[in-house]
């Protein structure tokens, strides 16, 4: 009885936060978007999930933040089903920028939450900006205020949906080094999803390649050289 407990214990200090196992998923009656996938992400990684438009990275977070169920297999996100899960709170995400460039980085907020905003702010740089609109920002700029404003929840999870979209590459890396830097210091884990990767290659510990299924999943340095990404160039 009591290995039993203790087995049940460890379950629970190693359970991933998201998990997906055996999954397929098709929208209708059509072909399906992903076919036979198992991936977890454990706490306190930062992995990148990738691939080009149309092959199904889109359809795998929607299954992993619950706004999809699995036609096969099953989701768990903080070890409730994907669907219904209770910890919703504890998830902070980062839209694509086009749905959002709209407003200011301060709005309408209570104290305690102001002062959270600011400190996040503060932590990506943008300090000086808190007054700013959002539309006088660059798009690098716009992309570390939204994420200031998911940390400002402090979140367990932080997913970033096509970070790079009207960012240059500079703007790009910087922004990989900001997140490594939020995963090192906070423990925040974090998903990154985009078609572009090339420059978080360096920052990231995973990297999960989806092609209508997944194609690789492991180190950015064991990749096969055909797929690395040639507009981001590390020594």
């Amino acid at each position: 009885m009591i290995a039993v407990i203790e087995d049940v214990l460890r379950w629970r200090v190693v359970a991933p936060i998201v998990e997906l196992r055996d999954v397929s998923f098709g929208y209708g009656a059509g072909r399906l978007a992903l076919e036979n996938v198992s991936f977890a992400v454990g706490e306190g990684e930062f992995v990148a999930i990738a691939g080009p438009n149309g092959g199904g990275k889109t359809t795998l977070l929607r299954l992993v933040l619950g706004l999809e169920r699995p036609s096969i297999g099953w989701a768990r996100l903080f070890g409730d089903p994907a669907d219904r899960c209770r910890r919703r709170a504890e998830i902070g995400y980062v839209p694509q920028r086009t749905r959002l460039a709209s407003g200011g980085l301060l709005g309408p907020l209570r104290r305690a939450d102001r002062d959270l905003v600011v400190r996040a702010v503060s932590r990506v740089g943008l300090a000086d900006r808190v007054r700013s609109p959002l539309r006088t920002l660059s798009g690098g700029m716009q992309q570390r205020a939204f994420i200031a404003k998911a940390l400002a929840a402090q979140p367990s999870l932080l997913v970033l949906d096509e970070p790079t979209t009207g960012v240059d590459a500079e703007a790009q890396e910087s922004l990989a080094a900001l997140l490594a830097e939020l995963n090192r210091e906070l423990g925040v884990t974090i998903l990154y999803v985009s078609h572009e990767f090339g420059a978080v290659e360096q920052f990231v510990e995973r990297l999960v390649l989806v092609r209508g299924a997944i194609v690789f999943d492991g180190s950015p340095d064991e990749l096969p050289g055909i797929w690395h990404d040639p507009s981001h160039q590390h020594a």
